[in-house]
């Protein structure tokens, strides 16, 4: 297709990012999808074809790993057009003062760190073909939630975003923060099933690549209708 785009996707074995993964290569772009997940990435790969859509895994919480599907990227298919910072994770005990450290941990190195290093990894690239980052924060991260240590990195993300956004405007980049409400995903141990679905955010990642050019879709939020 004249307009295919190379879209780079992590958190891309489940939830929202499967779903963007399927949408994009639906639409007829090629796709490079990273996770920890080995089998689902593969599950993927296999549905579409490994012409159009490469699986790297990876721990985007550590830069070197990053780097390396980016390279791997270039190496397959030449370029890089779009990327899609998906992957986060919660904690399972709420508040700050009951909160467990260790479980902040885990989820900071995803929802801060392996943003940050998944933008440092990718911007060059991106550069290069007057590129477009897009980012999952929330809901959470524009109102007050009480205690949530989830909450707080969400707003991280969304302040990233349009810092980034800022930057990458130097040479005409495009930035984009999506914002969804609760989503059904695997990220609940109960089915939300009155909840936004994933291919709802998914569509909303389409609508922001399929922006002309000239316009910078900087942000995008959605909220369940119930």
């Amino acid at each position: 297709m004249n307009n295919e785009k190379v879209v780079m996707i992590t958190g891309a074995s489940s939830g929202i990012g499967a779903a963007t993964a399927n949408k994009v290569l639906a639409a007829g772009h090629k796709a490079v999808i990273t996770a920890r997940s080995t089998n689902k990435l593969n599950e993927i790969v296999q549905r579409w074809g490994d012409n159009k859509v490469l699986a790297v895994t990876a721990d985007v919480s550590i830069l070197a790993e990053v780097e390396n599907v980016v390279n791997e990227a270039k190496q397959k298919f030449g370029r890089i057009d779009v990327v899609f910072a998906n992957a986060g994770t919660g904690v399972d005990t709420a508040g700050i003062e009951k909160g467990d450290p260790k479980e902040w941990k885990t989820m900071l190195d995803v929802n801060i760190n392996a943003l940050l290093f998944t933008a440092k990894a990718c911007l060059p690239s991106l550069r290069e073909t007057t590129g477009q980052f897009i980012i999952t924060s929330s809901i959470a991260g524009k109102i007050t939630l009480e205690g949530s240590v989830y909450g707080a990195s969400k707003w991280f993300a969304y302040g990233l975003g349009k810092n980034l956004a800022a930057e990458m405007a130097e040479w005409n980049g495009r930035c984009t923060t999506i914002c969804p409400g609760m989503v059904n995903t695997p990220f609940f141990d109960e089915a939300k099933p009155d909840k936004l679905d994933p291919e709802d955010i998914a569509d909303a990642v389409m609508y922001a690549i399929s922006a002309n050019p000239r316009c910078d879709v900087r942000e995008v939020c959605l909220m369940p209708t119930h």
